[in-house]
């Protein structure tokens, strides 16, 4: 296996040393991991992966907000 160094800011070393704490893994695994599941992601998903992900497949919500806010809140 390769070594490579990588300069990240202080606050990105905290969030990656808590996962790793987290997972019960090393700072590599969790590193590796990241890595792989950036660069095997298709290259217009990597900006924008979380786009569409609340898309309902219904086009009619803009004009039943009321109806459907009113059944939500009646919960």
């Amino acid at each position: 296996m390769k070594r490579t160094t990588v300069k990240i800011p202080e606050a990105l070393d905290a969030r990656l040393r808590h996962e790793a704490a987290r997972r019960g893994v090393t700072i590599s695994e969790v590193s590796r991991a990241a890595l792989e599941a950036y660069l095997d992601a298709p290259a217009g998903r990597r900006r924008l992966g979380a786009a569409g992900a609340g898309r309902s497949g219904r086009e009619d919500i803009s004009e039943r907000i009321e109806e459907i806010l009113a059944a939500e809140v009646g919960r």
